[in-house]
């Protein structure tokens, strides 16, 4: 995808670096539609039209974000997954992950989900798009989970991904079970109802 280097190269300059984090953070604090690229430019200490020389519009600042909240969640989660065999140790540490990825203080995936893609109709495929290289990891996982014949794998992905981002909404780090605890208990329930 030819925006994604473009975005990538954005990226690497310091200040883009700093317009992504002030942007980021503007959003998920504030909400996309409430943010302006003034609120943004004074949170950076440049004058408003200087921004639209690094990002041509806020749609295209919140699709760069997507990105980054995208590739920030993938890679927490192939790090806890890769190093397993078993798919059910797999699904464990995953959930875990989920958890953790969903419920930490980044500005940049708090703002995938609270951003939705029909609230930005320019990039509405694009961010699609993100969020379904993060879902393929999770289709791959149920794939290679032994199961029950009757198990619909699209459903329980689904169930998956929902458990997981709504942790958002319960999970709290002082609360009494960890991620970790979280996700053995969610792989378990799974596996002693639909596994083979």
């Amino acid at each position: 995808m030819v925006y994604t280097r473009h975005v990538k190269a954005q990226r690497s300059n310091s200040r883009n670096e700093a317009l992504l984090e002030a942007a980021a953070h503007r959003f998920a604090v504030q909400g996309f539609r409430a943010t302006s690229m003034r609120d943004i430019a004074r949170a950076v200490g440049m004058l408003p039209g200087s921004i639209y020389y690094h990002f041509p519009s806020k749609d295209d600042l919140l699709l760069a974000i997507y990105q980054a909240g995208v590739e920030q969640i993938t890679a927490e989660f192939e790090a806890a997954v890769e190093p397993l065999d078993d798919p059910w140790d797999q699904l464990e540490a995953g959930m875990a992950a989920l958890v953790l990825a969903v419920t930490e203080e980044s500005a940049y995936t708090r703002v995938i989900f609270k951003v939705m893609p029909d609230e930005v109709p320019k990039h509405r495929k694009k961010l699609v798009a993100f969020r379904d290289l993060f879902e393929a990891n999770i289709r791959d996982l149920v794939e290679r989970l032994p199961l029950q014949p009757w198990v619909d794998k699209h459903l329980l992905r689904l169930m998956i991904l929902g458990a997981g981002n709504h942790a958002q909404l319960w999970f709290s780090a002082e609360g009494d079970y960890s991620a970790d605890e979280i996700g053995r208990a969610f792989s378990r329930y799974l596996k002693d109802s639909v596994s083979k």
